[in-house]
């Protein structure tokens, strides 16, 4: 069943009352949501084209553009000197969908970088990545033939959120080691003290696997 209303019509007739860019957002939203109802194509309804419209008079007293873009390279700037990783690792993501996405996607992110800084070969490891239980962060594992990386965080990480140990070479067997997201995020020098502490220099490559030889099917011997 679809039904019309004439509230959205109304509205941008006369949106004075909509003097913010969130009064306009929201109103523009639920404009979306009648022509859904409706089944009319907000890309030709004529009050959703009017309400668009009238972000350019909320926004008419701010910056020039060129302003707007500088402050939003700055911004940019800021965020990767200070990522959100760093942020999460503060106050967790425990219980908050949005904030546990975040992890799991830079989480991911980052390890890939790190996996390329250290000097492992495309293809020799994985990177996963396990949400869990809503009440806790889960974790982000890289993980290769030689070595083992976690990445979590909460209160029980607090500190310790990475994880790292070899799996072979003369480091195999250690203790396993542990680093704050403060040094994880400045990926060339942990990459530095990964590729150290774990030995990864004195690691033997793995023989590659030997091709099983066929021989060649014998003439038959004429009679």
């Amino acid at each position: 069943m679809t039904y019309d209303v004439p509230f959205r019509h109304m509205q941008a007739i006369d949106p004075s009352s909509l003097t913010t860019i969130t009064a306009t957002l929201h109103a523009l939203n639920r404009a979306m949501e009648d022509c859904r109802i409706a089944g009319v194509d907000p890309d030709h309804d004529p009050a959703i084209a009017l309400l668009a419209r009238h972000f350019a008079a909320v926004t008419s007293d701010r910056a020039d553009d060129d302003s707007l873009r500088f402050a939003c390279s700055r911004r940019v700037a800021e965020l990767e000197r200070f990522p959100a990783l760093l942020t999460l690792a503060v106050r967790g993501v425990a219980h908050d969908r949005a904030a546990k996405e975040r992890f799991h996607a830079d989480g991911r992110k980052a390890m890939k970088a790190l996996a390329l800084e250290i000097g492992l070969a495309p293809g020799s490891y994985t990177i996963s990545s396990t949400p869990s239980d809503p009440a806790i962060a889960g974790y982000v594992a890289l993980s290769s033939d030689d070595i083992s990386i976690m990445l979590s965080v909460g209160p029980l990480h607090e500190g310790n959120e990475v994880q790292y140990f070899a799996k072979r070479g003369p480091a195999a067997g250690q203790k396993l080691r542990f680093a704050p997201m403060r040094d994880f995020v400045r990926r060339a020098r942990f990459a530095a003290r990964i590729r150290r502490d774990l030995r990864l220099d004195a690691i033997v490559p793995s023989p590659a696997p030997i091709e099983p030889h066929t021989q060649a099917p014998r003439e038959p011997i004429a009679a």
